[in-house]
């Protein structure tokens, strides 16, 4: 539990921590489709996705992301690899290239497209969760109410309530850590009464599942409690007009910030209309004469 990061902000005064909240998502939404932007050229989509990887880990070092929580994060995902890798080799695809087999199982060829595959989607799952944890380091929850209220405003005049599904947002994020540290501290508790959440068959596990599920719902139930407690006796009226103690405003580094990202953009759209309109070029190819592998 403790390898999720998801919502954990660490409290820095680094450039990438000082800019505009609304600025980071609309840059975060600009890598995370930069990211998903097909390419079918293997090593033009390679030399791009690994441009956008150094350049998360540059954002990383100067933010004081923790790597160590990066790589707990991802010691996470095997399943989820594993689940991926078996169906990329052993369901037929039609688009493999049938010379290219790494080798067989029985008388089943195992493609290496099978591997190229799977492995990008990885690699780009990666890559999201760098993007996500840049952001919640980052950006202070309240932060990110405010900015995702600015970007319903609009709706408000279809009688939406932008800042009620803003606090909500705001106080999902806030109690992800919460209830992750509850659930290490209930986990602690009924593994020293005796109970093993690791071993033992499938109903075992499942009796030890609902052993700490459901006192994490009776306390995650009595914060929610105290927490609008706290909130009516502070007169809290979500309909109400309210102002700001600290107004959002952009600077020239949130400007510069936005053109940076705006180029990386730029750049992984530009090798998607060279990828689709002009016959596949290959940039490998292009720059070094080599011939492509795949």
């Amino acid at each position: 539990m403790d390898s999720l990061t998801f919502g954990r902000y660490a409290p820095y005064n680094t450039c990438v921590h000082r800019l505009d909240p609304r600025n980071k998502i609309l840059m975060m939404v600009l890598l995370l489709v930069s990211i998903f932007l097909r390419v079918d050229t293997w090593s033009t989509a390679l030399i791009f996705t690994g441009v956008i990887f150094l350049f998360l880990i540059i954002l990383m070092i100067i933010s004081k992301v923790s790597f160590i929580q990066l790589f707990k994060s991802m010691g996470a995902m095997w399943v989820f690899i594993l689940f991926l890798l078996i169906i990329y080799i052993f369901i037929p695809n039609p688009t493999y290239d049938p010379t290219h087999i790494a080798f067989y199982i029985g008388t089943y060829g195992v493609n290496y497209d099978a591997f190229y595959q799977s492995g990008y989607i990885i690699f780009r799952l990666i890559l999201m969760l760098m993007i996500t944890m840049l952001l919640t380091s980052t950006t202070k929850p309240m932060d990110l109410t405010y900015a995702i209220e600015w970007y319903l405003t609009p709706l408000t005049l279809l009688k939406f309530p932008s800042h009620i599904v803003a606090m909500t947002l705001s106080i999902a994020l806030r109690f992800i850590p919460t209830l992750l540290d509850e659930t290490q501290r209930i986990m602690k508790a009924q593994a020293s009464r005796g109970v093993d959440f690791n071993r033992g068959g499938l109903f075992k596990r499942i009796g030890a599942l609902i052993s700490l599920i459901i006192p994490l719902f009776v306390s995650a139930i009595g914060r929610s409690e105290e927490l609008s407690n706290a909130m009516e006796a502070r007169g809290y009226d979500p309909y109400g007009k309210r102002s700001r103690y600290r107004v959002l405003r952009f600077g020239w580094n949130d400007l510069l910030g936005f053109i940076i990202i705006l180029a990386v953009f730029g750049g992984m759209l530009a090798a998607k209309i060279i990828d689709a309109n002009f016959m596949k070029i290959d940039i490998i190819y292009l720059i070094f004469g080599a011939k492509p592998l795949f």
